[in-house]
C-alpha cells in the first residue's frame, strides 16, 4: 500500500527542494525522493548545482582567484611575498568542505519542515504514484494528490569523447589531484569558461575549442568582445569556429582531432580534456508507461507556462523543462508550483532571468541584446559607461569592462541590462529589479547610488541614454 501524500517531489536538486519546501511551508504533507550521493558514498542533497556545479565551482574560482591576484595583482598595491605556492588537495578538501555544509543544510531544512526524504530513484507511474527503488535494493511506492518532477539535467557526453580518467566532465574538472600542465576544452560556454579559468589561473596551458563562429553568441556583442580581450590577456587560448572529430588517449596525453575556421585539419595534445558541450535533461527512466507525461524530442518534459504537464496533479520544473538551465530559475519555478498547488497566485517571468558567467572579469545580463532588438525591430536607445570611469573599481584595480542599459526609444522602458567587469554578478540585479517593476532608464538615472561604489556604473549608463551621463563624454 503506497504512503500518501500532498505532494511527491522527485529530485532534490535547486527546483526540487525550493518545490518542497515551499509546499511544507504551506502545510502540506511532502515527501522528497533524491538518487544523489555525495564523495563519501553518502546521500547528498541540492543536486548538480550544489554537488558538483555551481558551490562548488565558485569555491574554485575564489581560491583560484586569490591564487592569480597574488601574482598578477598584489604587486599594484605594494604586497610582496616570496613565490606563491598552491596546495591543490588542500583547496579541493576546502571545496568539499563547502559543498558538505550545505548538504546537511538541507538535509536540516528538510526536517525542520517536515519533509520525509527518500533516498534513490523516482519515476512516476500511472495514476501519480511514484515508485522509489532505494540505494538498498528495496522499492517502496508513494502516492502524491501532486507529483513535481524536478529531475535536473547531465552533462552531454560525446560518442568519441567518452569519460574516463583522462577526459572529464565538470564533475572531473573539480576534482584534478594537480594542476594539468596542459588542459583542453571542447567547449566555451560558461562550464568552459569557468574551470578553465580555474586551472589556467593555477597555471595550466588551457585551450579551448568553440564550434560556434562566435564568442559568447548569447551574449551582448561588445561584452563578448571585451571579455575575449581580458581572456586572452590572462593567457585563455580560445580558438572558434572548431570543429571536434576524435580524441585518443595515448601515452603523451589525449589527442584532439578538430577542423580550425579554415577547415583545415589540426590536433592538439592536452592532458586532461573537459567536455562542456551542454547539458541534457535527466528525464530516462523517470516516466513508466501510460502516465499521459509528454517529452519533447530533446528529452524535456513538455508542460504549458504554469510548469503543468497537462496531466492531473503532475508538475515539472527546472532544467528538465523549457527555459533557460539555471538554478535560480528552477528556484523560482519550485516555489511558483507548489503556491499554485496550494491556491496562491504563482508565476515566472522568463523574460527577466539574469545570466552570469563567474570568469574574471564577471559577464552578466539580463533581458534583449542589441542584435536581437534589431532583429526584432524594436526601437531602442542604449547607454554604456565604462568601469575604467567609476572610482571605486579603479581604486580595486579591476577598471576592465562597462554597464549597458537598453531601453524602448519611444516609452523608455528598460529592455535589456549587459555587464562585463568586477562584481556584475550582483550589479545585475538593478536590471532584473527596474525589468520586472516596468522601469525606465530614466527611473534608474533618477535613483541615488551611493558614492564611490561600482553601481555608479549603472547609475551613468542610465543617465548615458538620454545623453546625460556626468562623467563621460556623450
Amino acid at each position: 500500500m503506497a504512503e500518501q501524500f500532498d505532494v511527491v517531489v522527485i529530485g532534490a536538486g535547486p527546483a526540487g527542494y525550493h518545490a518542497a519546501i515551499r509546499a511544507a511551508q504551506l502545510g502540506m504533507k511532502v515527501a522528497c525522493v533524491d538518487a544523489a550521493l555525495g564523495k563519501d558514498g553518502k546521500p547528498a542533497l541540492g543536486g548538480t548545482c550544489l554537488r558538483v556545479g555551481c558551490i562548488p565551482s565558485k569555491a574554485l574560482l575564489d581560491s583560484s582567484r586569490q591564487f592569480w591576484n597574488m601574482g598578477h595583482i598584489f604587486g599594484e598595491h605594494g604586497i610582496s611575498f616570496d613565490k606563491p605556492k598552491m596546495d591543490v588537495g588542500t583547496m579541493v578538501a576546502r571545496k568539499d568542505k563547502i559543498v558538505k555544509q550545505f548538504t546537511g543544510g538541507i538535509a536540516q531544512l528538510f526536517k525542520a519542515n517536515k519533509i520525509t526524504p527518500y533516498y534513490g530513484f523516482g519515476q512516476l507511474q500511472p495514476g501519480n504514484v511514484v515508485s522509489v527503488k532505494q540505494h538498498d535494493g528495496k522499492t517502496v511506492e508513494l502516492k502524491g494528490t501532486n507529483v513535481i518532477l524536478a529531475a535536473g539535467s547531465d552533462s552531454i557526453e560525446l560518442p568519441f569523447a567518452k569519460f574516463g580518467e583522462h577526459i572529464v566532465d565538470n564533475v572531473g574538472a573539480l576534482d584534478f589531484d594537480k594542476v594539468p600542465r596542459r588542459l583542453g576544452v571542447i567547449g566555451a560556454g560558461v562550464i568552459g569558461l569557468e574551470l578553465g579559468s580555474v586551472w589556467n589561473r593555477l597555471g595550466s596551458e588551457v585551450t579551448i575549442l568553440e564550434g560556434l563562429p562566435n564568442f559568447l553568441a548569447a551574449a551582448d556583442a561588445e561584452v563578448a568582445k571585451v571579455a575575449a580581450r581580458e581572456f586572452k590577456k590572462q593567457g585563455l587560448d580560445i580558438r572558434l569556429g572548431c570543429k571536434v572529430s576524435g580524441t585518443e588517449v595515448k601515452k603523451d596525453g589525449v589527442h584532439v582531432a578538430y577542423t580550425d575556421a579554415k577547415g583545415e585539419a589540426q590536433e592538439i595534445v592536452v592532458d586532461k580534456l573537459l567536455v562542456a558541450v551542454g547539458r541534457r535533461p535527466a528525464t530516462k527512466g523517470l516516466l513508466a508507461d501510460g502516465t499521459g507525461v509528454k517529452l519533447t524530442d530533446r528529452g524535456m518534459i513538455e508542460v504549458d507556462e504554469h510548469c503543468h504537464t497537462g496531466v492531473d496533479g503532475v508538475w515539472a520544473v527546472g532544467d528538465c523543462v523549457r527555459g533557460p538551465m539555471l538554478a535560480h530559475k528552477g528556484f523560482e519555478e519550485g516555489i511558483a508550483v507548489a503556491e499554485l498547488i496550494g491556491g496562491l497566485p504563482g508565476h515566472v517571468n522568463l523574460e527577466t532571468i539574469p545570466w552570469v558567467i563567474y570568469t574574471e572579469p564577471e559577464i552578466a545580463w539580463v533581458g534583449k541584446t542589441e542584435e536581437q532588438l534589431k532583429a526584432d525591430g524594436i526601437p531602442y536607445k542604449a547607454g554604456s559607461f565604462p568601469f575604467a570611469a567609476v572610482g571605486r573599481a579603479v581604486a580595486m584595480a579591476e577598471p576592465a569592462g562597462f554597464v549597458k542599459v537598453l531601453a524602448h526609444a519611444e516609452t523608455d522602458r528598460v529592455l535589456g541590462m549587459h555587464l562585463v567587469g568586477a562584481n556584475v554578478s550582483e550589479l545585475v540585479h538593478e536590471g532584473v529589479l527596474t525589468m520586472e517593476f516596468k522601469g525606465s532608464a530614466d527611473d534608474l538615472a533618477r535613483i541615488c547610488h551611493a558614492h564611490p561604489s561600482l553601481s555608479e556604473a549603472v547609475h551613468d549608463a542610465a543617465m548615458a541614454v538620454h545623453k546625460r551621463a556626468i562623467h563621460k563624454a556623450n
